[in-house]
């Protein structure tokens, strides 16, 4: 049965590649992803990897581990909470000013 794995404590500089090559030791790596901002592409020191087997001892073996000079933290990832859509879009329409306000 396949497990994805919460993956945190990244340093920014690490890539997909490397989470499939380290936890590729332990099992098989079915997808491996570092999330990144939106806005910026910058890694958010964070990732998932799903693996079909060998889950557990990834989680055993690379949880509190030294990875490119940080602790990882890793675990069994919860399932995405819905959160409530986002309104206005981002854009801020109030300027401080109120000009062209009617009141």
């Amino acid at each position: 049965m396949s497990k994805n794995l919460y993956v945190g404590n990244l340093p920014f500089s690490t890539t997909a590649d490397d989470l499939r090559e380290a936890f590729g030791q332990y099992g098989s790596v079915t997808r491996a992803q570092v999330v990144e901002d939106r806005e910026t592409g910058r890694s958010r020191g964070f990732g998932f990897v799903e693996m079909a087997d060998g889950g557990d001892a990834a989680i055993d073996n690379l949880n509190g581990a030294m990875f490119q000079g940080r602790t990882l933290t890793v675990n069994e990832a919860r399932p995405r909470e819905e959160r409530p859509a986002r309104q206005g879009g981002g854009s801020h329409e109030r300027s401080g000013t109120g000009a062209g306000r009617r009141w």
